[in-house]
């Protein structure tokens, strides 16, 4: 497990001269005589300005209109250089988009403006972690937990580096200081099983993912991994009963490259590999694949 129209820029620039006064002074109406006196804005002005727009890019962000933030998020540290909270914003961005390396760029010039923000060494270690470069991430978010220790999603974050790095049981504590810091926070959970399971702690494994069904029962991933272990130890009908709800609830979870991608190990990833070939979990995945088909054709015709 891990934790996921554009507004032109010239366009943008301009709206936000004239909302300043500046377009408006500079440019003059039709059939109107130049206007002898310029307004200007002073550095003060210009920084709130800028730090408006970064509250724009962040509301944006929170219904996930992450290209329209983007051009908000550039001009925000124009107006406001030296405001660590625009460049914040901007790389954040870039990592959700991507530009991985653009991302760092960035947050790196966030960081030398606030050596002592721990949310930016923690978006580096996520956009080094996203790059594969792990060692990166672990030490980004290490110097981050040294600042604010208290933060699941950090602590989480690390245990996957962690595990990455092939450290099983630093990755196992980080993981349970999430969990000690939200009780909840069951893709900890989720991820102590999928260690336990590759060291053939197969009972403990299944034991941490029911945690987190009973956490949350909404979601595949500890459900697929508890049907792959039960199938596993013989109890096939229970194990292809939950397979089928599991994948019911998200289908790409029946990629085994999706799966890797969460972090599942060799002896998950062979088990659930035998597991998906049986011809009852072929009829299960065929059965799935052909329902958003079937859905779609019970929509009500669009006027």
């Amino acid at each position: 497990m891990l934790r996921d129209n554009i507004v032109p820029k010239l366009n943008w620039l301009i709206s936000v001269l004239a909302c300043a006064g500046v377009w408006s002074a500079t440019l003059p109406a039709m059939g109107q005589a130049l206007v002898p006196y310029t307004p200007e804005l002073n550095a003060e002005q210009l920084e709130q300005q800028g730090l408006a727009l970064a509250e724009e890019a962040i509301q944006l962000v929170r219904f996930q209109q992450y290209e329209l933030a983007l051009p908000r998020a550039k001009l925000a540290t124009q107006l406001a250089s030296e405001r660590y909270e625009t460049w914040f914003i901007l790389g954040s961005l870039y990592v959700q988009q991507q530009e991985l390396d653009e991302g760092i760029k960035v947050l790196q010039k966030a960081l030398s403006l606030a050596p002592e923000e721990a949310g930016i060494k923690f978006t580096l270690g996520n956009a080094y972690f996203q790059k594969g470069d792990y060692a990166a991430a672990a030490t980004e978010i290490e110097q981050g937990l040294k600042m604010k220790p208290d933060v699941p999603a950090a602590l989480f974050d690390l245990g996957n580096a962690y595990l990455k790095l092939g450290k099983s049981s630093e990755a196992i504590e980080s993981y349970e200081k999430a969990i000690a810091q939200e009780k909840t926070f069951w893709p900890a959970l989720n991820n102590i099983g999928l260690i336990e399971y590759e060291q053939g702690n197969v009972d403990g494994a299944i034991q941490r993912w029911q945690a987190a069904i009973a956490i949350d029962d909404k979601q595949a991933e500890p459900k697929l991994a508890v049907a792959v272990a039960l199938y596993a130890q013989g109890k096939q009908e229970e194990g292809l009963k939950l397979a089928e709800e599991a994948l019911s609830l998200d289908g790409r979870y029946a990629d085994l490259e999706f799966l890797k991608e969460n972090l599942w190990g060799e002896r998950l990833i062979a088990d659930t590999k035998t597991f998906l070939a049986t011809p009852k979990m072929q009829a299960v995945l065929a059965n799935i694949q052909t329902q958003p088909a079937q859905t779609e054709g019970q929509q009500a015709p669009a006027p």
